[in-house]
């Protein structure tokens, strides 16, 4: 759930940029900042393919503050995230997340989000960076709309948040915290560490064990020493490392994990997107059913036999990468688009995602990569590419 790095820019120019609380961080570490939704991030400390090992091996750390934290809260706080979230709302117990996406009329993507219910009508939604005024103005339209008795408070430049992935983490949680590597996956706890409150999460964007912490900026200093206790983050052999944004694209390749204008957006269905198990077209039945925004448009493109192209991965051969935008084709005949490419630094090949007709995407159908300068041999494969050994 993150936007494309196309989004990324090689200068910070002279706009004035949003900064995180972990700003000073990530210069005395040695990061290239970049411009990124309107923020100043970390694209790298040492090495895209370096920090995406580190992280593969035993830890690292992201700063993830620029993502949207949205309180809602409210008599009507469950009413209107069941009508704004492809996935069920009321069925979810205090401590736990869900992954969702908000769609439009047509049923495209609007964002995808994660929901964290803290109580009965007690929530917290986190929106992508580059969507957070977009979906604002939408929250205010469909509680204006709606007549809700619902507040809806923007907390993301009051807080911070942090994501520590890696086999490792857990471990080094244990130290400080014995209730957080209990936790589920996609549950939370909330936990009061001397004079601040921690939101723990155990979720993630890499395909590794770990959690993301949310917590309040003026003690952002504070947690990252106890945080990073057993860790040096300039040190190489140190568990736990920064990592900056670059590698977490390639993380979430390897994860087959989906990102907003690339897998995600506007124009494209969320039947199409290969997060079928987040959209609940039968949200409308039972006594407290709500139908959610675009959910006639979805329920008509699954009565017609589907959306007719839907999202693969694709093993690449040889050493060039295929790119976003590039056409695919069999028999030099149009059947698909790159979503996302990338070589693989865990699996030691080129791997990409795309949109493919509907009909061919059985596993090991080959394709073509038109790359506008020739083509590239490819191979459709289940995603994920990647999955983290058990424990």
């Amino acid at each position: 759930m993150r936007t494309p790095l196309g989004g990324f820019g090689t200068s910070l120019g002279d706009a004035a940029l949003l900064q995180t609380p972990l700003h000073k961080f990530h210069v005395e570490n040695g990061a290239k900042m970049v411009e990124f939704a309107g923020w100043e991030m970390p694209m790298v400390y040492s090495g895209i393919i370096e920090e995406h090992h580190q992280v593969r091996t035993s830890g690292g750390l992201f700063d993830v503050s620029h993502m949207g934290r949205v309180k809602v809260t409210g008599r009507h706080a469950r009413r209107f995230l069941e009508r704004l979230c492809t996935r069920k709302i009321a069925d979810m117990d205090a401590g736990q997340c869900r992954y969702s996406l908000v769609c439009n009329e047509a049923g495209g993507v609007r964002d995808d989000v994660i929901v964290y219910r803290m109580d009965d009508d007690d929530f917290l939604v986190v929106v992508n960076a580059a969507n957070r005024a977009k979906l604002l103005a939408h929250f205010d339209r469909v509680r204006s709309a709606g007549d809700l008795a619902v507040k809806i408070d923007d907390q993301t430049e009051r807080t911070a948040m942090v994501a520590l992935q890696g086999p490792k983490v857990i471990p080094l949680i244990a130290r400080i915290s014995t209730e957080v590597p209990t936790l589920k996956r996609y549950r939370f706890a909330v936990k009061n560490l001397l004079v601040m409150k921690l939101i723990v999460s155990r979720t993630g964007y890499t395909g590794e064990d770990g959690v993301e912490v949310i917590l309040p900026a003026t003690f952002v200093g504070m947690a990252m020493g106890l945080l990073l206790k057993d860790a040096n983050p300039k040190d190489p052999n140190s568990p736990v490392r920064p990592a900056g944004l670059g590698a977490r694209d390639t993380l979430r390749m390897e994860a087959g994990m989906p990102l907003y204008g690339h897998e995600l957006g506007e124009d494209v269905s969320a039947l199409s997107c290969g997060v079928d198990f987040a959209i609940s077209l039968d949200k409308d039945q039972g006594e407290r059913g709500e139908a959610f925004i675009g959910m006639d448009a979805l329920k008509r493109t699954r009565d017609a036999g589907g959306p007719p192209r839907t999202l693969v991965g694709l093993d690449v051969e040889g050493k060039r990468s295929a790119r976003q935008g590039m056409k695919l084709s069999i028999g030099g005949k149009e059947v698909g688009v790159v979503t996302s490419g990338c070589p693989s630094p865990t699996l030691g090949r080129c791997i990409a995602m795309a949109f493919l007709d509907r009909a061919l995407t059985a596993p090991g159908t080959a394709v073509q990569v038109d790359t506008g300068r020739g083509m590239l041999e490819a191979k459709v494969a289940k995603l994920p590419f990647y999955k983290a050994p058990k424990a």
